[in-house]
């Protein structure tokens, strides 16, 4: 489910900045979340860069391979990124459309083996299992997404010794405009708080927002995006 998307460059929402996974309704009133993103997809053969996101890329790169869930995987560039580094890979997205494409990458790259895709939409279903690293980036979407309620289910899949990680917009530079003056994008602070986690059961690795610019982005100018890195202790 794009609800924008990997880094920026692939934003499953995306309004994507990343890629932005969307999950949610579409920003009309008669739109579903899958038809507003497979009306998305279906705008040109490739939305995003193809890249994975590189908050990814810098927080999973140390991690041992174990079996990895991507929260609104879009085109598949995290899946197939986290496959080629022996991952077991479950990608999930809302579009069928981008489920498809994410499917022709993955055989593409010859990680067909390696990545299962499935359809949902997180706020009504989930994948099953335990995981070893749980993504979630840049889950964003317009219209109404349970976004805090599907990152608790997504701690809940978090396997002992495992990472929840959770990258996500945050607001434009000082005096510059809002690209998305209809979507609030939390802070770490306010998305660890809300995934209510025991402090006893978990680790806060990484909790901080940092500058994002054009050239990081699929998209020109300069903001703020931030990262929420959780592991649950063993």
């Amino acid at each position: 489910m794009p609800t924008p998307s990997h880094d920026h460059d692939h934003d499953h929402n995306r309004t994507h900045g990343d890629h932005d996974h969307g999950n949610g309704n579409g920003a009309g009133a008669a739109a579903t979340g899958q038809e507003f993103w497979d009306s998305r997809y279906r705008e040109s053969e490739r939305i995003w860069s193809g890249r994975p996101n590189s908050v990814l890329v810098r927080e999973a790169a140390d991690l041992a391979p174990g079996r990895a869930l991507d929260l609104g995987c879009g085109e598949g560039a995290d899946a197939v990124w986290l496959a080629g580094r022996g991952w077991r890979v479950t990608g999930t997205d809302i579009s069928p459309v981008a489920l498809d494409r994410a499917a022709g990458h993955a055989a593409d790259a010859g990680m067909a083996d390696r990545i299962a895709f499935e359809r949902h939409d997180l706020g009504e279903s989930f994948p099953a299992g335990e995981f070893d690293l749980v993504a979630a980036c840049f889950l964003h979407s317009p219209g109404e997404m349970p976004r805090e309620r599907i990152l608790r289910t997504a701690a809940a899949a978090v396997a002992p010794g495992g990472v929840l990680l959770v990258a996500g917009h945050g607001g434009p530079a000082p005096g510059a405009e809002n690209p998305h003056p209809d979507l609030y994008f939390p802070t770490p602070q306010e998305v660890l708080a809300g995934l209510e986690l025991p402090e006893d059961g978990w680790e806060v690795l990484v909790c901080a927002e940092h500058e994002r610019t054009g050239t990081e982005a699929d998209r020109p100018g300069h903001g703020y995006d931030n990262t929420l890195k959780v592991r649950r202790r063993a």
